[in-house]
């Protein structure tokens, strides 16, 4: 049964760089592609990025391409989102999901609630 635990959550001034972790337990990753949501209060959940199982596929939303980077280490179980030139609005919770893949793609809705991380929380802001 596979958990997933974000971190590396935090204040970060506009243009500061932060990296989240998307820790694994209970299962490996090996298996899943895992995708980065966020949701800033008021706010509907937003898909940032995903990366597939054996790394063939990312995917960003068009606000953050270029500025975040997600990769995975499947020794350490765990994958990351790499945050760089951060802007306010990029303040939110951030969550990590196991998600299923169609032709190596991730699918980035319908998720089952078991299959979401609790969040960490950016905060950018001066």
């Amino acid at each position: 049964q596979l958990q997933l635990v974000e971190s590396g959550g935090g204040l970060v001034q506009p243009g500061g760089s932060l990296r989240l972790s998307c820790i694994a337990s209970g299962s490996t990753l090996d298996y899943y592609a895992i995708g980065w949501f966020r949701q800033a209060p008021g706010k509907d959940l937003e898909a940032v990025s995903c990366i597939s199982s054996s790394d063939v596929s990312t995917y960003y939303v068009n606000s953050v391409k270029g500025r975040f980077t997600t990769s995975r280490d499947n020794a350490k179980n765990t994958v990351y989102l790499q945050m760089h030139s951060l802007k306010p609005e990029d303040t939110a919770v951030y969550y990590c999901a196991a998600v299923s893949t169609v032709q190596g793609m991730c699918v980035m809705h319908g998720i089952p609630e078991d299959y979401w991380g609790k969040g960490t929380l950016v905060t950018v802001s001066s």
